[in-house]
């Protein structure tokens, strides 16, 4: 399913790193920046981490809640946040619930060979719960200009 610009965000319930329940529907009347990634602690996951770390008060300032999210476990969320000092929750999308509802579980290919994997995007969902923006090419290292533009 392809999720649009200005179509309500699919709800979802998954566990963060600390093993609580997130629901996004909670978050209504605060903006989200809700970011799909492939793999804690890889070279590029680890810049697009630390990109919104370190620029973590302007996206506060602005009014944003940022979760991030990949089929990583929460054990492996844990140690990733522990090692970046992350000021904000992963979530463990194990079962691919998550991905499947925004359409980010997607056929790559590396090498010639064909997998399954976690298509790098960013959804921007407003206070009502509408997704206002969707950042398909993720600059990793300036991340947090792309939201805050």
């Amino acid at each position: 399913m392809a999720v649009e610009v200005g179509q309500m965000a699919p709800d979802f319930e998954a566990k963060n790193e600390k093993g609580e329940l997130i629901k996004l529907s909670n978050l209504k009347g605060k903006k989200v920046v809700l970011y799909f990634y492939p793999k804690d602690a890889t070279p590029g996951c680890t810049a697009q981490a630390c990109n919104l770390r370190d620029n973590y008060d302007a996206l506060l300032k602005a009014g944003y809640v940022v979760l991030g999210i990949s089929s990583d476990n929460e054990k492996s969320h844990q140690k990733f946040i522990e090692k970046q000092a992350l000021p904000f929750s992963l979530i463990a999308d194990t079962d691919l619930k998550v991905h499947e509802a925004y359409g980010t579980w997607v056929e790559k290919s590396m090498y010639g060979r064909k997998y399954m994997g976690t298509a790098r995007t960013t959804f921007v969902i407003d206070e009502q719960g509408k997704i206002a923006e969707i950042i398909e090419k993720v600059d990793t290292k300036n991340h947090t200009a792309q939201i805050l533009k």
